[in-house]
């Protein structure tokens, strides 16, 4: 008879936390939050959405009423900025501890979208204010962004839903797939949706530093809670 190991199995230290596909979905809560925020209290520019974002610098450049090129250029200038520094540690860190990596980005988002909530209640009129939104907002989903991008998770970019819905209706069975990643599609899309509500109604009804305090709150619960697994 063959003797039986009851020896306990080891723990997987990446797998404590919280899956990284709630994580990522409660980001894109955030992000939608982030967006109303800069769109509707900042000259209509997107901090997390560059796609817009490059859309929206086309229509200032071309001299349509409302939108800022310094607004804007300032938001993708800052964005690459936390772009390049989420590569630079993703490359560093990233192959070791991805749970860890993960929750020290996210941290740091946390910290800055947290610093521009600090600016916006404490210096709601003042001259530079809006500049220092943009950058601080910018520079955290810059990171976060590269962070994403690494962590290759599918289908959960976080700031933008053009792929997503595109493979939510070509995958679909109607569209001769499988539907096999049509309810995390979908959650995504609602999760964006959620969070740009959210945060509309904040700035429209309270003031730009609820809004911002509440996504930095998000991102730093979601930042202690994240593990490395999918």
């Amino acid at each position: 008879m063959t003797e039986r190991d009851d020896t306990p199995a080891k723990e997987d230290p990446e797998a404590r936390g919280l899956p990284l596909v709630p994580v990522l979905l409660g980001l894109t809560v955030v992000s939608g939050i982030i967006d109303a925020v800069s769109y509707l209290g900042l000259g209509h520019v997107f901090t997390a959405n560059m796609t817009g974002n490059v859309v929206v610098l086309g229509f200032a450049a071309a001299g349509a009423p409302g939108f800022s090129v310094p607004h804007t250029a300032t938001s993708l200038a800052c964005f690459l900025v936390g772009a390049l520094t989420g590569g630079r540690v993703a490359h560093r860190y990233g192959t070791r501890s991805r749970r860890r990596w993960a929750r020290v980005t996210l941290a740091v988002e946390a910290v800055l979208v947290g610093a521009s909530a600090v600016v916006a209640f404490a210096a709601p009129g003042a001259a530079g204010t809006t500049y220092t939104l943009i950058a601080l907002t910018a520079l955290a989903m810059g990171l976060r962004n590269a962070t994403v991008i690494k962590l290759e998770v599918p289908d959960l970019t976080t700031t933008v839903l053009t792929r997503t819905l595109t493979g939510l209706a070509a995958d679909s069975r109607a569209g001769g797939g499988s539907g096999r990643r049509s309810p995390r599609r979908a959650a995504s899309v609602v999760a964006m949706l959620a969070g740009a509500a959210l945060g509309a109604w904040l700035v429209v009804h309270r003031d730009l530093g609820t809004p911002l305090l509440i996504a930095a709150v998000a991102a730093g619960l979601l930042a202690a809670v994240t593990s490395g697994r999918e």
